[in-house]
């Protein structure tokens, strides 16, 4: 080793979560992955066990240990990145009265909407940096309330599944400002709980957990888990931040004039920004992350579940050995940029940024009898570019001049999508050496807490950018002719999305009906 400590990150993501072991100098000792059960799905519900999630950040900590071969006694601190707009209830004794509500869940969607276009929602949006929508846990609480009273009554707290693992580490309730932004409580100007969002949700501060600034103690790890994770009792656990924030101080984008592009599950467009920047037209979120530091940007609900969601279809029709994300980006390669006229709405999972409507639906538009799979499957990719496209045409006009794109996620482990995403946006994509950067920054938080770094600035002495994809002119310039087709296709669709909901609703509730008619 090159130094004598060494540091956890720790990123708590929405699919697993992965663990990173570091020296001093940000070189990867080792790394672990702990996975979860799945999110619980009934409808547009999106339940997690958390308990699951503990036994994966303990499992993914011990992997990462074993891997790094370093002496336990050097482990110099650790922190936590936690998912964005995740809520729990809990009981006075830190249990669990529902699961961990994930950001996909869908449920509150009414709530949000009796919020937005109001005055209430406007002075929201300038109070917290979060437009109306129903993935904030300010809406899903209200869902509670309203439908599970129970619950409310009995609810301690209101807690992200960052805190709820938190605790079980330390036996501490705090929350860093990132989370705490993304929950749409927290007043992004002043860093203290908004009393407008506490208000609408019916919910007291103290039903809240004590904030903090992510380089701030959490507490110190307990013996028993510290045990199961092989490292020693009272080990300092940082604050640390958002995985949102982490991804993109983790691929080095701490300026203003940088993006990071984020591909997963879900994606996202970010700058780190010395300053609170808000949309006139709430098309953007804003949320903090220290007392100097906010980000801003939008995030879209499709990335490569769209992929997924194609990959599943060809599998029910196909007798042979499953097919893979692989084979399916590799039917994308095989058709030319435009996809001959084939154009995608990829809203199959409903839409954030920046239109922040969960009813919005799938389209692909164009379709004839010359089109095949592989336009399909290029055409999803080229859906999903439009839609940080607009992205970056609104942080454009919020007064954000991005110079420099960096990406970060899974979609960097594919040449084809990495080639879609700069051909449609014009722009270089720089790839970063270390691939898991939220894990790699929630790392840097407990080095910086613990005085092995002076300011969030010097992770880009830990970031490595491995190459840079650069757009075909050729490429971007067919982009260029289909993205206002896209945008014409969006806004015509758009009146028809609440249609689709409540016919879909109707139909759900005769075929239920019909079941139970049928005795089945």
């Amino acid at each position: 080793m090159k130094s004598s400590s060494w540091f956890l990150g720790i990123d708590l993501g929405t699919g697993s979560c992965k663990t990173v072991a570091v020296d001093e100098d940000g070189t990867v000792l080792g790394f672990g992955v702990g996975e979860y059960s799945g999110a619980e799905a009934q409808d547009r519900w999106q339940e997690q066990d958390p308990r699951d999630l503990l036994k994966a950040a303990v499992a993914s900590v011990r992997r990462a240990v074993e891997r790094a071969g370093a002496s336990p006694a050097g482990c110099g601190g650790m922190s936590i990145g936690g998912a964005l707009h995740s809520v729990m209830a809990v009981d006075g004794h830190g249990d669990p009265l529902t699961g961990v509500i994930t950001w996909a869940d869908g449920r509150a969607v009414e709530q949000a909407r009796t919020v937005a276009d109001t005055l209430t929602g406007k002075n929201l949006y300038r109070e917290t940096g979060c437009p109306a929508h129903g993935m904030y846990p300010l809406y899903k609480v209200m869902w509670l309330r309203e439908n599970r009273p129970e619950v409310f009554q009995h609810a301690r707290r209101y807690v992200s599944a960052k805190e709820y693992v938190g605790f079980r580490l330390t036996g501490t309730w705090q929350v860093d400002y990132s989370l705490a932004a993304g929950s749409g409580f927290l007043n992004t100007d002043t860093l203290q709980w908004s009393d407008l969002a506490l208000d609408l949700a019916g919910v007291r501060k103290d039903q809240l957990s004590p904030l903090a600034a992510p380089v701030a103690l959490l507490g110190k790890l307990q013996a028993e888990v510290a045990a199961q994770m092989g490292i020693p009792v009272n080990t300092p656990v940082a604050m640390g931040s958002s995985d949102a924030v982490n991804s993109s101080i983790g691929a080095g984008a701490v300026d203003p004039t940088q993006a990071t592009l984020m591909v997963g599950t879900s994606g996202a467009l970010r700058v780190v920004s010395p300053r609170p920047v808000l949309d006139p037209k709430a098309r953007s979120w804003c949320y903090a992350i220290d007392e100097r530091h906010w980000l801003v940007g939008g995030a879209i609900n499709n990335g490569g579940v769209a992929l997924s969601w194609l990959r599943d279809c060809l599998n029910q029709a196909h007798a042979g050995q499953p097919l893979t994300f692989e084979d399916v980006l590799a039917l994308a390669s095989r058709a030319p940029a435009g996809s001959r006229g084939l154009v995608c709405l990829p809203f199959f999972a409903g839409e954030r940024s920046p239109n922040w409507n969960l009813n919005a639906r799938a389209a692909l538009f164009g379709m004839s009898l010359e089109h095949e799979l592989r336009h399909v499957a290029r055409a999803l990719l080229e859906g999903i570019g439009f839609r940080f496209k607009s992205l970056l045409q609104v942080l454009s006009e919020i007064g954000l001049d991005v110079k420099q794109i960096v990406a970060s996620g899974g979609f960097t482990k594919s040449e084809v999508w990495l080639q879609v995403m700069a051909d449609v946006l014009g722009r270089d994509l720089n790839v970063t050496a270390w691939g898991e950067t939220s894990a790699l920054a929630a790392a840097f938080w407990a080095a910086l807490a613990a005085g092995r770094a002076g300011s969030m600035e010097e992770i880009r002495k830990w970031v490595h950018h491995s190459y840079a994809c650069r757009p075909v002119p050729e490429n971007t310039a067919v982009y260029e002719r289909v993205y206002p087709v896209y945008t014409k296709l969006y806004q015509a669709a758009a009146g028809s999305f609440d249609d689709i909901a409540r016919l879909r609703n109707d139909l759900a509730i005769a075929t239920d009906e019909g079941g139970k008619r049928n005795g089945t």
